[in-house]
């Protein structure tokens, strides 16, 4: 199994008790500790409003993160295109690529200030070798949420409208090869970022409009096992399905994430992750992701049935245990969507148990 690549997703947490500034450096010296320990990528996500999270610009965070790596690759997972250009989000990459070449994953996503697309429609379905696929969580509860209208208000620019996604899309690949053309036949370049060698992603949680963007311009693709869990089949099929030979790619390409947590032991595993179940509630809830729990705030937290139940697919899906324990299940979930990577997004209140947890996953994966 060492030869299926483990990337790192990084939300730049900001633990109990610290600081945005803390968690900046917690994160680049996690990055350091990643591409030592051998982690193909590291990818960094972008959030809004949220308390606890201080990954809020992929591309500036990216930089910094480039300037203290050498060989990493680092990227967007993902860059929200509901609120950005297609060349601002060229430019800035381009921008990143032309002191660091060749390093930069251009993860892109649907999500931050565009309303939500149809999601598709398929059944239920579970894993042929008993990998948990548990009950759709319905994000349709959280639209109608005052906050998540309001964040949608201040990243868009007064009365702007979001550009078509597959539109987007193309703006995105024609500015990066040099052959972009208006309506009217008018040239645009993008300078830096013509030529840039970044590597194009899709992120997507279902088989909708995600996968057949990225698979009918054979693109790769990132499916969220950690975000929804319920659909990752679903969406790795469905990109599948869509694939179409590009001169990027002869064949699908496919990284499936996953929430991991890693101890010497499964109680002391168990005991890192007991802050995850509030945390993922504050986001469920709409209220943002809250600073990440020590595990005294975390059992000081009265649960009610409706809480249970918001978190349920979230905590069930989470690996945590010894690194034999997490490694099996890794590879279950390699098995059931034959992901050619792994993305793994730890969190842990303490930033030396969160290395920690790399480093023995590392280290056993390095093993099989």
């Amino acid at each position: 199994m060492s030869a299926i690549p483990l990337g790192v997703l990084d939300l730049v947490p900001i633990p109990s008790g610290a600081t945005p500034a803390q968690a900046l450096r917690n994160s680049i010296d996690l990055a350091r500790q990643a591409e030592r320990l051998g982690y193909a990528r590291y990818w960094f996500a972008e959030h809004h409003l949220n308390p606890g999270v201080a990954g809020t610009s992929p591309a500036v965070v990216l930089a910094l993160t480039a300037s203290a790596t050498s060989t990493i690759r680092l990227g967007s997972g993902a860059v929200q295109l509901g609120h950005r250009t297609a060349l601002s989000t060229v430019e800035e990459f381009g921008l990143i690529d032309a002191l660091h070449p060749g390093r930069l994953d251009l993860g892109l996503g649907r999500s931050g200030g565009r309303p939500p697309g149809k999601p598709a429609q398929a059944p239920p379905r579970a894993a042929a070798n008993g990998l948990l696929i548990p009950p759709r969580f319905h994000f349709e509860q959280l639209l109608g949420s005052p906050r998540i209208a309001l964040q949608r208000k201040l990243l868009m620019l007064p009365n702007a409208q979001s550009q078509e996604y597959a539109e987007q899309l193309d703006d995105i690949l024609a500015l990066l090869a040099g052959t972009y053309r208006s309506p009217d036949g008018i040239e645009a370049h993008a300078v830096p970022g013509e030529g840039a060698d970044v590597e194009v992603w899709i992120l997507g949680s279902s088989g909708g409009q995600s996968a057949e963007a990225a698979g009918a311009r054979g693109l790769r693709f990132a499916a969220n096992y950690h975000v929804s869990p319920a659909t990752v089949l679903e969406a790795v099929d469905g990109y599948r399905a869509f694939f179409q030979p590009s001169e990027v790619l002869d064949s699908p390409y496919v990284s499936v994430s996953a929430d991991v947590v890693v101890a010497e032991d499964d109680e002391t595993a168990r005991e890192l992750a007991e802050g995850y179940g509030p945390w993922v509630r504050s986001i469920r809830t709409a209220e943002g992701a809250i600073e990440y729990p020590t595990l005294k705030e975390a059992r000081a937290h009265d649960w009610t049935e409706a809480d249970r139940v918001l978190v349920q697919d979230r905590v069930d899906t989470q690996f945590v245990g010894s690194p034999g324990r997490v490694a099996d299940q890794l590879q279950q979930l390699q098995e059931a969507t034959g992901a050619d990577e792994l993305l793994i997004t730890t969190m842990t209140h303490d930033h030396a148990d969160r290395v920690r947890s790399y480093r023995l996953l590392a280290e056993e994966w390095a093993r099989r």
